[in-house]
């Protein structure tokens, strides 16, 4: 028995519609039917993530995650590559803070053996000492020399100081030295209470039909455990308002970031606060602090600012990298362009602009198989609708200049920023 809603998908992809499916063990996905190639995508996020490392592990999902696909059942992980090769079939995993995502690619003729290698790294992973060990290697390698890197220092230290006590002011990645400690019993401990049917959601695209997908969806996930065995993790503010930190590095180009309280997705305003950002600082050729840092000034070669929700705390983020004697004054310009775009608001102008880049480039996202899987799969986890893809333009073309200047009052007037830069600035 197929239990299905369906959309029609007008702007992204007129002649093809995202399917509501539920499996007889209660498993959902969101499915768009497609021939035009013979290929089959498939999304999917396990939530927690990284949140759920224990203080004294930090980096443990992302290891789980890499090893997830280094070795399953009888196969070790030479052999384990080399059957996703014999069939052309793309399998990957990936640690974020809130979830564990997996991605599959395969032909259509070749998805029985896809998902039987997906199932195995799902249920049976072997987590071999060698395997381990290599993995091990190859990522404190990378963290000692991101102990040079002013972008990865300079992120690291805004989230621990953005977060501190929480989960979220750990790195994903992991820190150097206590990568080295973590054991197979670790990861065998957090796959048994991560990997669990509560917290799956899934999203597919390509040439299969809803029963047969319904088949080998039920077959890969069913027997996963009903119930993950999760943290509880609290929502936190953005914590040392007003701070500037210096990350002494011994380089001629500092990297700076700063932060403020965001707005979550899930929020009435998060729509006019992404136009709003867009103006600022989101439009990369476009945008006020584009034209007032590099072109007017020419102080770096790229600024930008972003919208960054998470489930349990949002940020609102900007940034550049410019020469040591320049940083000081790149503040001061991105600072000044904060409170003239709050003071003054937008103009009808850039709102217009903004309004029709949003909505022309939204189509963008989705023409791929693997990108409107992706994008499905969001539009899930946010609790958005399955109808979010039809309505999605109108809300953008609905923002109004009194809509953003309120936001405006809400993201850029609840406090003095976080900053954090990496390098030798000066006239800071």
């Amino acid at each position: 028995m197929i239990a299905a809603r369906t959309l029609e998908q007008g702007s992204p992809r007129a002649s093809s519609r995202a399917v509501e499916l539920t499996t007889p063990s209660g498993i959902r996905i969101w499915h768009v039917e497609d021939y035009t190639v013979p290929l089959l995508s498939l999304e999917f996020a396990f939530m927690g993530g990284a949140a759920q490392d224990p203080v004294e592990a930090c980096g443990l999902t992302n290891l789980l995650a890499i090893l997830l696909d280094e070795g399953a059942g009888p196969l070790a992980s030479s052999d384990f590559h080399e059957a996703l090769e014999e069939r052309a079939i793309e399998l990957q995993f990936d640690a974020g803070r809130d979830r564990l995502e997996g991605s599959l690619r395969t032909l259509s003729e070749n998805a029985d053996r896809a998902f039987e290698l997906l199932a195995l790294t799902l249920h049976q992973p072997r987590f071999d000492q060698d395997a381990i060990d290599r993995v091990k290697a190859q990522v404190s390698a990378a963290l000692k020399r991101e102990e040079s890197d002013p972008s990865a220092r300079a992120r690291e230290t805004l989230y621990r100081k953005a977060f501190p006590s929480h989960p979220y002011g750990n790195p994903v990645e992991g820190r150097l030295g206590q990568f080295d400690t973590l054991t197979r019993e670790a990861l065998k401990g957090l796959h048994k209470r991560l990997m669990a049917r509560s917290n799956l959601f899934l999203a597919s695209v390509g040439a299969i039909a809803p029963q047969a997908l319904i088949t080998l969806i039920e077959r890969t996930f069913a027997d996963l455990p009903e119930k993950a065995s999760l943290i509880e993790v609290p929502r936190i503010e953005m914590a040392a308002a007003g701070e500037r930190e210096v990350i002494d590095l011994d380089i001629p180009q500092s990297t700076l970031l700063l932060a403020l309280p965001g707005i979550y997705r899930a929020d009435p305003d998060y729509m006019p606060a992404m136009v709003l950002n867009h103006i600022l600082g989101g439009g990369s050729f476009t945008s006020r602090l584009w034209t007032e840092v590099r072109e007017k000034r020419g102080l770096a070669y790229s600024v930008w600012s972003t919208l960054a929700p998470r489930q349990h705390a949002a940020l609102f983020l900007a940034g550049t990298a410019t020469s040591n004697e320049r940083v000081g004054e790149s503040l001061s310009v991105i600072l000044s362009e904060i409170e003239k775009i709050v003071s003054g608001g937008a103009s009808a102008e850039e709102l217009e602009k903004a309004r029709r880049y949003l909505v022309g480039s939204y189509a963008l996202r989705f023409d791929t198989s693997r990108k409107i899987a992706g994008q499905l799969l969001e539009i899930q986890i946010e609790n958005l609708g399955i109808d979010y893809i039809d309505r999605r333009n109108n809300e953008v073309a609905a923002v109004t200049l009194a809509d953003m200047n309120r936001v405006g009052e809400r993201l850029f007037r609840q406090g003095k920023p976080l900053v954090v830069v990496a390098g030798r600035p000066e006239n800071l």
